[in-house]
């Protein structure tokens, strides 16, 4: 018997809150969830999170994530790519690989706070879009 997977589907999704905005495309390749998550001056790849779902340490009831991270020097994409994997990793319960890479210069501490808040928004308007993707397959 063959295994039907979805077909790759590429979408694009982005913050919203006018200053220091960020982006991800994402696909879902098979049953896994592909996202890169770049913005800024240079975006890049400055880590990589891959993350599958478990069942949680506290409540085994609950699904919760774990992630392996590797980030390249001098980069601090590391939180980030961890944090977006292991949620959607967990939302989804699928496996998920997450690439992060976003750069401005001179960024001020402000400006820190608010991709925060931009990545919180992002991950979840990501788990939206792949939820919404996985259903049309």
């Amino acid at each position: 018997m063959m295994t039907t997977y979805p077909s790759f589907l590429d979408a694009h999704v982005r913050s919203q809150s006018g200053s220091f905005d960020i982006e991800a495309r994402i696909g879902w390749v098979g049953d896994d969830l592909l996202v890169s998550i770049y913005g800024g001056e240079k975006p890049h790849i400055g880590a990589v999170a891959a993350a599958h779902p478990r069942p949680s340490l506290k409540n085994p009831a609950l699904t919760s994530a774990t992630a392996s991270v590797i980030c390249y020097t001098a980069h601090k994409e590391d939180d980030l790519a961890k944090r977006s994997a292991e949620i959607l990793a967990a939302i989804l319960n699928t496996r998920v690989v997450v690439t992060a890479g976003i750069h401005w210069d001179n960024l001020p501490p402000d400006g820190i706070d608010q991709i925060v808040r931009n990545s919180r928004q992002l991950v979840t308007l990501i788990a939206e879009k792949a939820k919404s993707i996985r259903t049309m397959n």
